[in-house]
C-alpha cells in the first residue's frame, strides 16, 4: 500500500518552509567556482546537490513506480565547455567523492556511499599507437587523443583509456564505520559483474558518438543495478557527463544583478529570458555539461526507524593531505603528483547556494572543510545576520532589506527542517533546557521520504510555495527553480506571511520587511518537463561538434 503524503500545509505554514532556502540574491549558480582553494581543483568541485522521491513511473497520486525509492544526483566539474578536449572531463582518481546520509536528525553521517574512481590506458600503459615509419621501419607511437574511431561501447571500441570506479557503502563515521563494497546487480543493461564500473566517455561530439539518441543509447549501457550491502532490494547508479541542469541568470547576477528592478520583482517575468522555445531557460548554463554521480536507493535503506522518514544529506569530495610534485614524471595519466596521507575534506554541498552567496568570503574555505554538526558554531551569523538582503537594497535601493536582528525566521527554518514537512520528529522545542528536543543547527538537504513524489508532468517549480511538499525545500527536483523561491524568502516573503501578530511565530511581522511580498525572480526558468521521466532524469550532454 503507497505511503500517503502527510495533510496539505496551509499557505502560511507552507511559505514557511520556503525558509529553508534562505538565501540567495536573484541568482547564482548553486555552487559553482564557489571558493578559493576549489577553484584550482575543479574535478573535486561539488556544484549541485538533488535529492527526492523517484518518480519514476508512479501514478497520479505518487503511488507504485519506483515510489520506494531515492534519488541522490551530486554534481561536480562545474562549466563544461562540451568541445573541452583533448582530455574532456574524467574525475580526479586521488580524490575521495562521498554522499553523506544523516538519519537521526544528529548532523552527524550514519550512511556514506563512496566512489573512487580509476583511469588506464589501454594497451599495458601504451594507449593507442599507430604505426609510423618507412617499410620496415616503423614504430608504434601513441596517439594524442582520448579516440582513434567511433565508439559504440562495445569490446574493442580505440579509445586510449578507460574510466571506470568503485563503490562503497559506510555506516556510521565516514572513516572509522563499517565499510563494505556495492557491486553489479543482475539485469545491468551491459550483462556486467563484479564490482568495477565503467563511466561512459564524455560526448566528444556526433562523429565519434552519432546524434543525440545514438549517445544516450550509448550511455544508458553503464546505468548499473546494484547490490548494496544491508539494502532489502536493489539500487542504481549511473555516473557520466549530463546536460546542466541549474537554471540560474549566472552573468547578469554577478554584474551587480544587470536587470531592472520591474523585472527582477515581478512573477510574470520569471520566464523573460527564456528565449523562444525557452531555449535559454537554463540561463548561462544553457551551453555547458557536468559530471553527474546519480544514485537510487530504497527508502527504507536510508531510513533510521518506521516512524520518522526525514533524512537529511550533504555531499562531499577530499584529497588526500600531502601532495608532491615530480619534476620527472614518469609516461602515464597525472603521474606528476604524488598523493599521501589522511583523507582531507576540501569541498562540501547540500542545500543550495549556502557557499556561494551566504557564507562570507574570508570563510568559504572553511566552510567546504567542515562538516554540518559544527555549522552554529562556526557560521551562524551568516544566517542570522545575512548580508545578502542589504546588497539587494544597495543596488535597488527601493528593494529594502528586512530589518529583524537576529534573523530568527532564518535561522529555524534552514538549520533544522520544518515541522509538519522536514523536520527530524525528535526536534520539538527549539528554544527549550532539552538539547537533544532543540536538536543541533545544521545546513543540508532535508527530504522527507514518507511524502508521496509527484509524477513529473504535475510538478511546480516552485515546490513547496506553490502547494507541491514533494519539492523543494522538501529535497531538491531537477526542476525545481531554487533561486526564486530563495530570494523572495529573503527578502522577508515570511515577515510578510505571518501577519501583525507573528502567526507563524518567524520573529517578525510585515513591517519588517516592505518588499516581502513581491515576486523576485531571475528571468529564466526551467520547465520540469523538459528533464527525463526515468532515472538517472538527468539530460544527454552537449556534444563538442555536430555533424556537418
Amino acid at each position: 500500500m503507497p505511503i500517503n503524503p502527510r495533510p496539505a500545509l496551509s499557505l502560511r505554514p507552507t511559505l514557511v518552509a520556503c525558509a529553508l532556502s534562505l538565501l540567495a540574491p536573484a541568482a547564482m549558480a548553486s555552487s559553482h567556482r564557489e571558493a578559493p582553494f576549489i577553484t584550482t581543483v575543479p574535478k573535486i568541485d561539488a556544484t549541485d546537490f538533488y535529492m527526492f522521491n523517484s518518480y519514476e513511473g508512479v501514478a497520479s497520486d505518487g503511488s507504485g513506480g519506483k515510489s520506494a525509492f531515492v534519488t541522490l544526483i551530486a554534481n561536480y566539474l562545474p562549466l563544461q565547455d562540451a568541445y573541452g578536449g583533448p582530455n574532456y572531463f574524467s574525475l580526479d582518481p586521488n580524490a575521495l567523492y562521498e554522499i553523506h546520509v544523516d538519519n537521526n536528525g544528529d548532523a552527524v553521517e550514519d550512511i556514506t556511499l563512496q566512489f573512487r574512481f580509476k583511469n588506464t590506458l589501454n594497451a599495458s600503459g601504451a594507449g593507442i599507437t599507430l604505426p609510423i615509419g618507412a617499410a620496415g621501419a616503423k614504430k608504434n607511437v601513441a596517439i594524442p587523443l582520448r579516440q582513434a574511431g567511433g565508439i559504440s561501447g562495445v569490446a574493442g571500441d580505440p579509445v586510449s583509456f578507460a574510466e571506470t570506479y568503485e563503490m562503497f557503502i559506510v555506516r556510521g563515521d565516514r572513516r572509522t564505520g563499517a565499510r563494505q563494497q556495492i557491486s553489479i546487480a543482475s539485469g545491468s543493461p551491459t550483462g556486467a559483474s563484479g564490482t568495477t564500473f565503467t563511466k561512459p566517455i564524455d560526448y566528444i561530439g556526433e562523429k565519434t558518438l552519432g546524434d543525440a539518441a545514438a549517445y544516450e543509447a550509448y550511455a544508458n549501457k553503464y546505468i548499473y543495478n546494484i547490490t548494496i550491502p544491508g539494502c532489502s532490494a536493489p539500487g542504481r547508479v549511473f555516473v557520466g557527463q549530463r546536460k546542466e541542469a541549474f537554471s540560474v541568470n549566472l552573468g547578469r547576477i554577478f554584474d551587480l544583478v544587470n536587470a531592472p528592478a520591474s523585472v527582477i520583482t515581478n512573477e510574470a517575468n520569471a520566464k523573460a529570458l527564456n528565449g523562444t522555445n525557452d531555449i535559454n531557460e537554463f540561463g548561462e548554463l544553457s551551453d555547458k555539461n557536468v559530471t553527474s554521480l546519480a544514485v537510487e536507493m530504497p527508502a527504507s535503506c536510508l531510513t533510521a526507524s518506521t516512524t520518522d522518514k526525514v533524512i537529511g544529506a550533504w555531499t562531499t569530495a577530499s584529497l588526500r593531505q600531502a601532495r608532491l610534485l615530480d619534476g620527472k614524471p614518469k609516461s602515464g595519466l597525472q603521474t606528476s603528483e604524488r598523493t599521501g596521507g589522511a583523507w582531507t575534506q576540501v569541498s562540501r554541498l547540500g542545500m543550495p547556494l549556502v557557499n556561494e552567496v551566504v557564507i562570507g568570503l574570508k570563510d568559504k574555505d572553511k566552510f567546504n572543510a567542515s562538516k554540518p554538526k559544527d555549522d552554529a558554531a562556526n557560521f551562524a551569523d551568516y544566517v542570522t545576520h545575512p548580508t545578502l538582503p542589504a546588497l539587494i537594497q544597495v543596488l535597488f535601493p527601493t528593494a529594502v532589506a528586512p530589518t529583524n536582528f537576529p534573523r530568527k525566521d532564518l535561522m529555524t527554518a534552514f538549520l533544522t527542517g520544518l515541522p509538519t514537512l522536514n523536520r527530524p520528529a525528535h526536534i520539538t522545542d527549539l528554544t527549550g533546557a532539552d538539547a537533544n528536543r532543540r536538536g543541533p543547527l545544521a545546513e543540508m538537504l532535508r527530504l522527507n521520504t514518507a511524502i508521496a513524489p509527484r509524477p513529473l508532468a504535475s510538478q511546480n517549480p516552485l515546490g513547496v510555495a506553490a502547494g507541491d511538499n514533494a519539492g523543494f525545500p522538501n529535497g531538491r527536483r531537477l526542476g525545481d527553480d531554487v533561486v526564486d523561491v530563495s530570494l523572495r524568502v529573503a527578502m522577508g516573503a515570511l515577515c510578510t506571511l505571518t501577519g501583525s501578530g507573528d502567526a507563524l511565530k518567524v520573529g517578525c511581522t510585515p513591517s519588517d520587511a516592505p518588499v516581502g511580498g513581491l515576486g523576485f525572480n531571475d528571468a529564466v526558468r526551467a520547465n520540469p518537463l523538459h528533464f527525463k521521466n526515468a532515472f538517472p532524469y538527468l539530460n544527454a550532454p552537449l556534444p563538442g561538434a555536430k555533424n556537418l
